[in-house]
């Protein structure tokens, strides 16, 4: 057994004799399915605290070939698990016990700090060799300084195939995130290392973010991800799912609805077995939705028996409050709708997978995904989920409370008074009280910039920010196409809150609310909303640009409010 090379079954059996141990075991089928194939290629990235190490410590004692684990392992969940059927062969639990053999790397180990990632490199390379050479040390290694020869000398030996077992992968990306000359040096390595060699049998990597990207590409590209917006075959392994909390819930005689409030709430997607595949696409299958709860926390909450919020006594708060500041399109804004329970949609589609290339609100919200700050859930529709798009939420209390933390200073006091205003606006709305809406959007004038109101399409955009309190509960169409005209601003109501009104705004610049609510009944714009006809509020909104900063009508808005 070595340091690098065959690292044993001590670190999982500590797992294994802890006082609490949920088992996870049977992913080892998943992965023998793969090993020997084109799938073997597996990167799984979840937060911390999300059980990642424990998984690798797992699979480290199951396929090392010096670990004599077969007793270890005869007492879990894979033990009594089924054959894996593939098209070659039916593949049982003890398949590649003892098979292979494992190489260790920890990232965060190997790159420390005033190292370069060149060197890091050379270091790590040394010491995976003198494991092998005191393993094997009747070999003739060509090259003593490099890894990739030096595993294919022993391969081309004896012909026994390696299993790499690299956890934290992404240490260099969350560690050093301006060396962007170092990062590239290390995925260039990793895909040498990895990529089209026949002594892996299996290679498995874990960290908190998916694989960086070049661009559009991926040096890395031979891997399947498996992340908190993707899991895929892995999603009941990315943290602990609900019977398995309602378990420990009861042996440790603890509230569940308690233990859920705070901990629950990240929505991930299971794959769909083919037997449900016509189903779903019916709209009648729904058991690949699940939802998991943050290991760690429960864990901490069941031995304690207190629930409290257990995120910040690993996680400093400060990482959350720095991404916020950024503040990208409004992300203050969005924050404060999220706290207040609201959902937001966003876009995966540009995030680069790091901790710096941000371009958008989105790719921070991405960013904060993946690091479990906020739970996500893909879009779906006519049997097909894209993951890509979809919608971002606070997952739980607990959650909520590293939010609220970290938007305690005095920056954000006018942030958190203009969303009171917001969601006072939209009460008023909801009560037909025009004179209210109008003394509303007047104090939301107040807080803005002058520029937001200088023509009828800033306007509108003023009135959006003003009514942001509503994409809690609607949809927001804009210059939606009536057939005879286009509806300004349309609210629909959510799934989630079907018996509110749909809102159609009309905006009127220089002209009276009287004017723009002659338009929306001449244009017959509740007809374009057949669907919640008898639950519609029509909002007409004016607002005269010409009246002098020295009069009491300045900035002074004009509502009027009628149902239909």
């Amino acid at each position: 057994m070595g340091t690098y090379l065959n690292p044993g079954k001590e670190a999982f059996e500590e797992a294994i004799n802890s006082e609490i141990f949920v088992d996870k075991t049977d992913m080892i089928q998943y992965l023998n399915s793969v090993v020997r194939t084109k799938q073997k290629y597996v990167s799984v990235s979840r937060p911390r605290r999300f059980g990642k190490t424990m998984a690798a410590d797992m699979i480290c004692a199951y396929y090392d070939r010096e670990a004599d684990s077969r007793k270890l392992f005869e007492k879990t969940k894979l033990a009594g698990s089924s054959l894996v059927l593939t098209a070659e062969k039916e593949i049982r639990w003890d398949e590649y016990l003892g098979k292979f053999d494992v190489i260790r790397l920890v990232m965060t180990k190997i790159f420390k700090k005033n190292v370069t990632v060149a060197n890091a490199l050379k270091n790590m390379q040394k010491f995976v060799i003198r494991d092998l050479k005191k393993a094997y040390s009747d070999i003739d290694y060509f090259d003593e300084e490099d890894l990739i020869q030096s595993i294919d000398d022993v391969y081309g030996n004896i012909g026994r195939q390696v299993v790499f077992v690299i956890d934290e992968w992404d240490a260099v990306f969350r560690e050093r995130q301006y060396d962007k000359e170092g990062q590239t040096e290390y995925l260039d390595f990793l895909r040498d290392l990895m990529k089209d060699n026949k002594h892996i049998a299996l290679a498995y990597m874990t960290g908190i973010l998916p694989i960086k990207k070049y661009g559009k590409h991926s040096a890395l590209n031979m891997f399947d991800e498996y992340s908190m917006v993707q899991p895929m075959r892995l999603a009941e392994y990315s943290g602990f799912t609900e019977s398995e909390v309602k378990e420990l819930c009861e042996k440790y005689e603890m509230d569940f609805q308690d233990v859920s409030s705070w901990y629950d709430g990240y929505r991930i997607t299971d794959y769909i077995p083919v037997s449900k595949r016509k189903a779903f696409r019916r709209g009648s299958y729904s058991a690949h939705k699940l939802s998991v709860y943050s290991p760690l926390s429960v864990v901490k909450a069941m031995q304690n028996g207190i629930v409290d919020n257990y995120w910040n006594k690993t996680e400093n708060y400060e990482a959350l409050a720095e991404f916020i500041r950024m503040d990208f399109d409004g992300l203050k804004q969005t924050v404060a709708l999220l706290m207040d329970g609201g959902r937001v949609k966003v876009s995966l589609k540009t995030y680069q997978n790091d901790m710096t290339t941000f371009h958008s609100k989105d790719d921070i919200l991405a960013l904060l995904i993946h690091l479990g700050y906020l739970g996500f859930e893909g879009e779906e529709k006519e049997g097909r989920i894209n993951s890509e798009y979809g919608e971002v939420f606070i997952p739980n209390r607990e959650i909520l409370e590293e939010f609220k933390t970290s938007t305690e200073s005095d920056e954000w006091t006018a942030v958190f008074q203009q969303f009171i205003i917001s969601q006072e606006l939209l009460t008023a709305t909801w009560n037909k009280n025009a004179g209210k809406v109008a003394e509303l959007l007047e104090k939301a004038h107040n807080q803005a910039s002058n520029r937001t109101y200088n023509d009828e399409a800033a306007l509108n955009y003023g009135v959006q920010l003003a009514y942001y309190a509503a994409r809690k509960y609607y949809t927001t169409i804009l210059e939606l196409d009536s057939g005879k005209g286009y509806i300004d601003i349309a609210y629909l109501p959510t799934p989630k809150y079907p018996n509110i009104p749909a809102l159609i705004i009309e905006l009127k610049y220089n002209k009276t609310a009287d004017t723009a609510l002659e338009q929306i009944k001449r244009q017959a714009y509740p007809d374009r909303l057949e669907h919640y006809k008898g639950n519609i509020l029509l909002v007409a909104i004016d607002y005269d640009r010409d009246i002098p900063n020295d009069r009491p009508e300045f900035k002074h808005h004009k509502c009027k409010i009628e149902e239909a």
